[in-house]
């Protein structure tokens, strides 16, 4: 049952979800000082699937895995992978704060891609939130900054990888299941980062393995929390808070890495928060 006189309930789920993935990044740029992110990656993934079986198998069965696009679920896996470790590896040359701020760039391109391959109509709002949000990230990347480097290549990459991923998820829940879906896509990426990681294979430590652990564990229960969230609100009210993340990866930089974005990187963060929230609002209007 929806509980839409909770909405401060579903801000809070959805403000927790935001914290736990930025904790979990943090977590992710910390071991790939000591592993190759495809090892970090594949655990976490790893971590997540199991997880995932472990809630939802003993009441959905076999079920879980029943799909009516697998083509569009092999291709979700796709993204779901070329974001994961286009971001972590960016991780190893771009802050925490900047290279999220990037990836939340997505939604602006989804709204891009809807236009041009689904050939929704696109209002002006919704393009003068793309434009703005294209504005914030060349204000992040501008020449002369730290971060103009092609290795910001790799948050952008995963930027464009997560708009596909969005636009694939839309087309996919008209026919599938929403836990069949991230369950398959969870499948098919630890799949695909199996037959990677043995090139890469360090064993953990054991501070590292619970450290993977518990950053597995703050993924799987922050995509939990966000679905949850939207059963107390609706989403123009709650998407907006998500770009808190944006907030919480900065704090997280500056905490446990001692970073601290210069002035134009905040104002570059800013516009893509604001065209983001304003995109959602167009949206719903």
């Amino acid at each position: 049952m929806n509980s839409p006189q909770r909405p401060l309930y579903g801000i809070l789920l959805i403000l927790t979800s935001c914290l736990l993935f930025s904790s979990q990044d943090g977590i992710s740029k910390y071991l790939t000082l000591f592993y190759s992110p495809i090892l970090v990656v594949w655990m976490r993934f790893v971590i997540q699937i199991s997880l995932t079986a472990i809630v939802f198998v003993p009441r959905m069965g076999i079920s879980i895995l029943h799909t009516k696009q697998l083509k569009l679920q092999l291709a979700r896996g796709a993204c779901m992978v070329t974001a994961s470790v286009s971001f972590v590896v960016g991780l190893l040359y771009v802050p925490i704060g900047e290279a999220t701020a990037v990836v939340f760039l997505s939604p602006m391109l989804l709204t891009w891609f809807a236009g041009k391959i689904l050939k929704e109509k696109i209002k002006l709002g919704q393009w003068v939130a793309v434009g703005s949000g294209l504005i914030g990230v060349m204000v992040i990347v501008r020449p002369g900054s730290s971060l103009f480097t092609p290795a910001i290549l790799l948050p952008l990459t995963g930027a464009f990888s997560m708009a596909m991923f969005q636009l694939l998820t839309r087309r996919l829940l008209t026919t599938d299941h929403i836990v069949s879906t991230n369950f398959i896509t969870g499948v098919f990426c630890t799949i695909i980062m199996s037959l990677l990681v043995w090139y890469f294979w360090q064993t953990p430590t054991l501070p590292h393995f619970l450290l993977m652990l518990v950053g597995g564990s703050f993924a799987t229960i922050g995509h939990l929390l966000l679905t949850y969230s939207y059963r107390h609100g609706s989403v123009v009210m709650l998407a907006p808070f998500s770009y808190a993340q944006i907030v919480f990866s900065s704090l997280v930089a500056f905490l446990f890495f001692g970073h601290i974005p210069d002035d134009l990187t905040i104002v570059g963060m800013g516009i893509i928060i604001l065209s983001g929230a304003g995109l959602v609002l167009w949206q719903r209007r």
